[in-house]
């Protein structure tokens, strides 16, 4: 059935026309514009509302231009709370659900006040007869609104710190997980935005060395009713409702709208010490979930326009993320929203990059994934978004959704190759060398003939989603009981290796091992070409239980415990993230030659045999190897600093050996080295007396462990 739209009310005296754009709500010192995109729209209303959540106005916007409706309110500024309804028809078997007892979230509103309250209201539906009933009671009091804010704020001499890429480290973490546990932290700012820009972790970060910080995402999401229902939380925050508004919960700012200064001042205070912000956005999907789910934003609004419908039955979305529909990438006010957002953040909020998640379904056109699609057509010829740090990550659940390698030139991808490599190499499955080889100096096959450098490649052995790196070594099996769902969710898939005990063990010989394991994952991660990420915490020995999907684990399990540190680790991390920073011959912009990683010819890199050949072209196939050398010569770099000079480093001997038995490994002769300093050894840790050893010479390796040799010319 179609629902008729009701019989518009006098136009309101005290509502000016305004202007179309911008969308959103503007406040210019005097009053606000307020402007709405919805092209299925009959009638658009305006509904403020004071401190308690009454509403005190409603004003139609009788303007429109370009299919934009508009009005401008004298008076009204920052703190004001509104929504929308939005009157239009009711027909789901055509993708149609406008639904005017549904209160809407501005998708411009760049504060968000209150949560969703779990009632039948929300939707648009009766629960009863989800496939065809109408829903007409009021969610007004049961959805959160949209608030007004002053955009004027001090940002003093604050500049994007602009850290080239090969030189930049990032720290993937959560905002409320870095300091929930903090006991240096005031209880108050725990857990906030406020909290990451207190000094006790702004000076923990630069101490650690890295040069980013990746924040998972702060867009405002909600969190689902089944969560809730379980006493569960959306802890990630993968459900983005509002793409302009920083997430509330993570203020402590008490005034409505405080949060956008709370992360101001947060994106300062790192920009002061050097650290760039880089945030992980949600642009594939929002929370409005599928036919059967509520109705907040843009459900309400124009839903055709906004999301991916069912061609032959648009009832339905299209679902490219198992969350339960995608945006219309192919819509232009879609893009639009998409493009707003992102320079709002980097020009009003001064973040320094995004990183998007399931990147692939943003490139679908029709069903393929397009790397020439729309949207990667307006990222490259923006003059803002264009000159910040774009990451993809590179799939989604969609057939065909497995794009690593694929993206265009200006964009660097979370590498998924070379984390299951690296897992597979340590954990002692067969895999050629060749294979490994690639993704520890950038991963040129998957980058190079698309006219990319190693920072392409964002390398990482764990990340949110899956274990920790504690408990990589630490668990066989993902425990995921907590979550409620009988161990069902999460990736069973985890290329882990418990090192002989399932879960935490007092036997002292596999806990050796499962230090070694850590470092030789952190060593091969810092020492590898192109960008590294580290999990936050796992330089702390950060553990959650053998739980590989802690998405609603808002608690002690997900949470830092800065009351357990693995002191020993975390000084291992400093000095090694260190040792990468100082020697620019592991972080170079330009390939090694240009040319494949292997052969004779090669000047700046060689590889090794445990007998001190070089690798012949057979050793490459070999999938039951474990263990070789690499020699990168740091007088070979041919890219120029941006001082234009030509970087001269050390040379570097790395031996791996992956195999379960100590192996012993004849070190090149005098044309590569007149000595070699042992700079580090992950079966012992740092050497600090200068050991040297001579050319030609026989080394003993551990199993399972690297060591680390610097030229002595």
């Amino acid at each position: 059935m179609k629902q008729k739209s009701a019989a518009q009310p006098p136009k309101s005296e005290a509502l000016l026309p305004g202007d179309p754009y911008p969308l959103g709500a503007s406040f210019d010192g005097q009053g606000t514009n307020f402007s709405l995109f919805s092209e299925v729209a009959e009638r658009v209303e305006l509904c403020l509302f004071d401190a308690e959540g009454r509403q005190t106005a409603s004003y139609d916007l009788t303007e429109i231009t370009a299919l934009c409706w508009h009005g401008y309110l004298p008076d009204v500024g920052p703190g004001q709370r509104y929504g929308y309804r939005v009157h239009g028809p009711w027909d789901p078997d055509q993708g149609l659900r406008c639904n005017p007892s549904k209160l809407l979230l501005d998708p411009y509103a760049k504060a968000v006040d209150g949560a969703v309250e779990w009632d039948e209201a929300v939707f648009p539906h009766h629960f009863d007869d989800p496939e065809g009933s109408f829903n007409d009671t009021d969610s007004a009091p049961y959805v959160p609104k949209s608030v007004v804010i002053d955009p004027d704020f001090d940002w003093e001499d604050d500049r994007h710190p602009r850290t080239p890429w090969h030189e930049t480290v990032i720290y993937e973490t959560h905002v409320k997980g870095l300091t929930a546990r903090h006991p240096a932290i005031p209880e108050h700012l725990r857990g906030t935005y406020a909290g990451i820009a207190r000094p006790e972790v702004i000076d923990y970060l630069t101490g650690l060395g890295i040069t980013a910080v990746e924040l998972m995402p702060v867009h405002q999401f909600i969190h689902y009713a089944f969560l809730e229902e379980r006493g569960l939380r959306n802890y990630w925050g993968y459900s983005s409702i509002a793409y302009l508004a920083p997430h509330n919960e993570y203020a402590a700012e008490g005034s409505i709208g405080g949060q956008v200064t709370e992360f101001k001042n947060m994106v300062k205070a790192l920009h002061r010490a050097g650290l760039e912000v880089i945030l992980d956005v949600v642009y594939n999907h929002t929370s409005e979930g599928n036919h059967l789910g509520p109705m907040l934003s843009l459900k309400g609004i124009d839903n055709t326009a906004y999301y991916r419908v069912v061609a032959d039955d648009p009832r339905y979305y299209m679902d490219y993320t198992g969350t339960g529909n995608s945006l219309n990438m192919r819509h232009p006010h879609v893009l639009q929203l998409i493009m707003d957002s992102l320079r709002y953040w980097v020009l009003e909020m001064h973040v320094d990059g995004f990183r998007f998640d399931l990147a692939s379904t943003l490139a679908r056109e029709l069903h393929a994934v397009d790397r020439l699609s729309a949207f990667f057509d307006v990222i490259q010829q923006d003059p803002v978004i264009s000159q910040v740090k774009l990451i993809a990550e590179p799939w989604d659940i969609g057939e065909g959704g497995y794009q690593v390698g694929n993206f265009p030139p200006l964009w660097s991808e979370w590498n998924g190759k070379y984390r299951d490599t690296v897992r597979d190499f340590w954990r002692g499955e067969d895999q050629t060398l060749g294979e490994f080889a690639y993704r520890l100096t950038g991963s040129s096959d998957l980058y190079e003939l698309s006219g990319r450098w190693p920072h392409a490649s964002i390398n990482f052995v764990t990340a949110h989603d899956g274990f920790t790196l504690h408990d990589l070594v630490s668990y066989n099996e993902k425990h995921n009981e907590a979550n409620g769902e009988d161990n069902r969710d999460g990736e069973d898939h985890n290329r882990s290796w418990n090192c002989g005990v399932e879960g935490p063990t007092d036997d002292p010989e596999i806990n050796a091992l499962r230090q070694r394991q850590q470092r030789n994952f952190l060593v091969t991660l810092m020492l590898s070409q192109g960008v590294p990420m580290l999990l936050g915490g796992d330089e702390i020995g950060r553990t959650q239980q053998g739980n590989n999907n802690g998405y609603c684990q808002d608690n002690e399990l997900s949470w830092y415990d800065w009351e357990a540190v693995d002191e020993d680790l975390l000084a291992f991390t400093r000095r090694l993230i260190r040792l990468r920073l100082e020697h620019p011959v592991f972080r170079r912009r330009r390939w090694f030659q240009g040319r494949p990683i292997h052969g004779d010819d090669v000047t700046d890199i060689a590889w090794f045999t445990p007998e001190g050949t070089q690798m012949a072209e057979e050793h490459w196939g070999e999938d039951f190897a474990r263990s070789l050398g690499v020699f990168i010569n740091g007088r070979s770099i041919v890219a120029p600093d941006p001082e234009g000079d030509r970087p001269v480093d050390d040379g570097f001997y790395l031996i791996f050996n992956a195999h379960h038995e100590a192996l012993e490994f004849t070190l090149p002769g005098s044309e590569w080295s007149e000595r070699w300093v042992r700079e580090l050894d992950t079966a012992s840790g740092w050497s600090d007396d200068g050991e040297t050893l001579e050319p030609d010479s026989v080394v003993s390796v551990e199993a399972r462990s690297v060591l680390v040799l610097r030229c002595d010319c």
